[in-house]
């Protein structure tokens, strides 16, 4: 089974049942966990829970609306009964609007912030006490998105920019309470967050535009997450264009708006 590090932990994922937060689920199961993934589309849920089963016999499936504070709160409860405790909390639950800011509508940014904003603050609310309890971590999910804008898909450049600021926020204030805050920026890796529309509805025909060259498996970027997850640091950059890119946002914004400005790459959609 390799490395042990979370054997008999609870983790709790949100956005578990595909994508990042599959494969971090797998990884932390294999680790030892045991783990809870929560979401809105239960049939995803529940096949991600049986693969958790068979990796580590104990996969649990909690269907949570991040949006919906009741429904963050029911979920954190449904998991601590269930399992016992919990130990890490990842806010992985996001989706990306995409569009000029001259043509959305308060609707669609609403939508955005909602989900990756609030959403992700009502997860780390809801654990934090739990969290307290174990002397546990607590992860949230943000982008390269959150060092360099780029034009069409502002909501979510916005809502990442938000999630890192909370990460800092979070890891001032929990600082000596035994819980850490680990904010993660990932570059390109494979999601469905291109097949999901500005309404958050999901379509496996929609293209998928972001550069497969540069594009990281999620399986991949899981083994990263959790280690950096395990290490309690307070931010991890990663792909390698990742990292690039975030250092050109925080020591040359001026280069990158002179590059993005003069040249024809575009990632948001139509």
């Amino acid at each position: 089974m390799g490395k042990q590090r979370f054997l008999g932990r609870v983790v709790w994922i949100t956005g578990g049942g595909s994508g990042i937060g599959r494969e971090l689920a797998l990884a932390f199961a294999r680790e030892g966990a045991a783990v809870a993934v929560s979401g809105r589309r239960q049939e995803r849920l529940d096949e991600v829970a049986a693969e958790l089963d068979a990796t580590a016999g104990s996969g649990l499936a909690v269907h949570c609306d991040v949006t919906d504070e009741e429904s963050v709160a029911a979920a954190v409860a449904t998991v601590v009964e269930s399992l016992g405790r919990l130990d890490v909390a990842v806010a992985n639950a996001g989706f990306a609007v995409a569009g000029k800011v001259e043509t959305l509508s308060a609707a669609d940014w609403r939508r955005q912030f909602e989900t990756n904003v609030i959403g992700l603050t009502s997860t780390a609310r809801a654990a934090i006490p739990h969290l307290k309890q174990t002397q546990g971590r607590l992860a949230l999910v943000g982008s390269v998105s959150s060092f360099v804008a780029m034009p069409g898909v502002g909501p979510y450049h916005s809502s990442k920019y938000a999630v890192r600021a909370i990460g800092q926020t979070l890891s001032m204030e929990l600082h000596g309470s035994g819980v850490s805050c680990t904010t993660i920026h990932p570059g390109f890796v494979e999601s469905e967050i291109a097949q999901v529309d500005n309404r958050g509805r999901f379509n496996p025909k929609r293209p998928d535009r972001r550069p497969a060259k540069l594009m990281w498996a999620a399986d991949r970027a899981a083994r990263v997450m959790v280690n950096s997850i395990h290490r309690r640091q307070r931010e991890r950059v990663f792909t390698g264009h990742g990292r690039v890119i975030g250092w050109i946002g925080r020591h040359m914004p001026g280069a990158a708006h002179f590059f993005i400005t003069r040249s024809s790459v575009k990632y948001g959609r139509n």
